[in-house]
């Protein structure tokens, strides 16, 4: 029998009895039993050396507490759903863009069970990886050929590692981005094996900035798409069609890194003009690379399309196969290239759905959730900013609605109490004000985030 006050090192209950302790049974099975017994023994190992360097005692119930905490910090590991209520729709942090329930569902038989991912039905032999997927590419970017690997980082490192290993690859000193997770530009043309050759200033890089560090060992000119960050002011950069122009006078090769990667206009429904890839490959770039899970709206992936004989030298570099993707993202990509293709896209993909949906709509769910709560005081339905997010867009704020909650709530205690619900609500604070925009929150998850705000303005004050 485990004592309610634990005075000696010897008093812990064994590690057995605390796993088959009732009063912790639903919180363990959070996660699987092997895991619990280890954060267990953690929990009772750390408590024990507390009370060897002088406390003087804990209670069973605040042994348990603590473990229950440990355990749940453990199972909010896990992969689960959340709503995003923040305002960026495709945020790297909660899975970029979101996917099609509809298209998920037609591509459940495919990769459930076994599929022709690498066979040939005709000739019952060993088939291409992705021939689809890569046709529908090709096609749709209006470029030679076209292949997918695991991201863009992926498809840049292919490209220079096969096209420019010891070779010289000019980019201007104004591109030298850094993308998510701290990977800058710089670091992967080292490890590509191709050598940096910084061109022009900052803000302003010329034509003749590339032209004079043109030597015999150069390569490669690489132009990489500013899509995280904006330059004002005195800036000047040199246009695409005039940097393959320059390649094609001096046998070079002219790589586009265009990042989010838009397929589709963006101007109608953005309010500003994002670079497209068809626009990239009638510039004349040799190569275009460009995320999968951005504005295009699929899976995490890395798109090149280009010149056919490119593009097979890639798939020849050995390293190939260690950034190919897998079935699931060849079945789903089939599917939102298709509707791209067919011109169904903003009907098909999640992503431009949400896009689609107007502001005046948004703020009415807000007004008709807060008629339904009472229209309490402490809420009130505003309009805001959401973003595109994903590197797109950085300065294009789009119209939209939210929640905001005012005094006596606290924007960061209300911003931890949502990240706490079944599914996490994940919101953000604006003025010190916390709030919930409903650009991104799907239409059949409002029920859910409506319920729990009800929650909050009964037990939160």
């Amino acid at each position: 029998m485990a004592k309610a006050i634990i005075s000696q090192p010897r008093d812990f209950p064994a590690i057995e009895e605390l796993l088959e302790a009732t009063a912790l049974k639903e919180d363990l099975s959070a996660v699987p039993r092997p895991l619990a017994a280890q954060l267990v023994r953690e929990v009772v190992a750390q408590n024990k050396a507390r009370l060897l360097a002088g406390r003087t005692s804990v209670t069973l119930d605040e042994l348990y507490d603590e473990i229950r905490r440990t355990v749940a910090t453990a199972a909010g590991d896990r992969m689960t759903r959340v709503i995003n209520a923040t305002g960026i729709i495709v945020h790297t942090n909660l899975g970029r863009a979101p996917l099609s329930r509809t298209l998920f569902e037609e591509v459940k038989d495919t990769v459930c069970g076994y599929s022709n991912v690498e066979f040939d039905l005709s000739s019952g032999g060993r088939g291409r990886r992705g021939g689809a997927c890569e046709r529908y590419l090709a096609l749709l970017a209006g470029s030679e050929s076209a292949t997918i690997v695991n991201n863009c980082a992926a498809a840049l490192f292919l490209i220079l590692n096969t096209l420019a290993n010891r070779k010289a690859v000019l980019i201007s000193r104004g591109e030298l981005v850094q993308i998510g997770g701290g990977f800058r530009i710089p670091d992967i043309l080292k490890k590509s094996g191709a050598k940096l050759c910084e061109v022009g200033t900052t803000n302003v890089t010329t034509l003749a900035d590339y032209e004079k560090n043109l030597n015999e060992n150069t390569t490669l000119i690489l132009k990489v798409h500013k899509s995280n960050f904006i330059q004002a002011g005195f800036t000047e950069e040199v246009p695409l069609r005039n940097l393959t122009a320059l390649g094609s006078a001096h046998d070079v090769l002219i790589v586009n890194d265009l990042g989010s990667g838009a397929l589709t206009a963006t101007e109608d429904q953005l309010g500003a003009a994002e670079p497209t890839v068809q626009q990239s490959v009638r510039d004349g770039a040799d190569l275009t690379c460009f995320s999968g899970d951005k504005l295009l709206g699929g899976v995490q992936a890395g798109l090149i399309v280009g010149r056919t004989k490119l593009i097979d030298g890639i798939k020849r570099n050995p390293l190939f196969r260690t950034f190919r993707v897998d079935k699931i993202a060849f079945a789903m990509l089939e599917r939102v290239l298709a509707s791209c293709l067919n011109g169904t896209h903003q009907h098909d993909v999640e992503l431009w759905r949400i896009l689609s949906v107007p502001e005046s709509e948004l703020y009415q769910r807000g007004k008709e959730m807060a008629h339904a709560l009472g229209s309490p005081p402490e809420l009130s339905v505003e309009a805001t900013q959401a973003y595109v997010g994903g590197g797109a867009l950085p300065e294009k704020g789009l119209p939209s609605a939210a929640i905001v909650f005012h005094k006596p709530f606290k924007a960061t205690a209300l911003m931890q109490w949502f990240r706490s619900m079944r599914p996490p609500i994940i919101g953000r604070i604006e003025n010190e004000r916390f709030m919930l925009d409903l650009k991104a929150v799907a239409i059949e998850d409002l029920p859910l985030v409506q319920s729990s705000i009800k929650k909050v303005l009964e037990e939160g004050k």
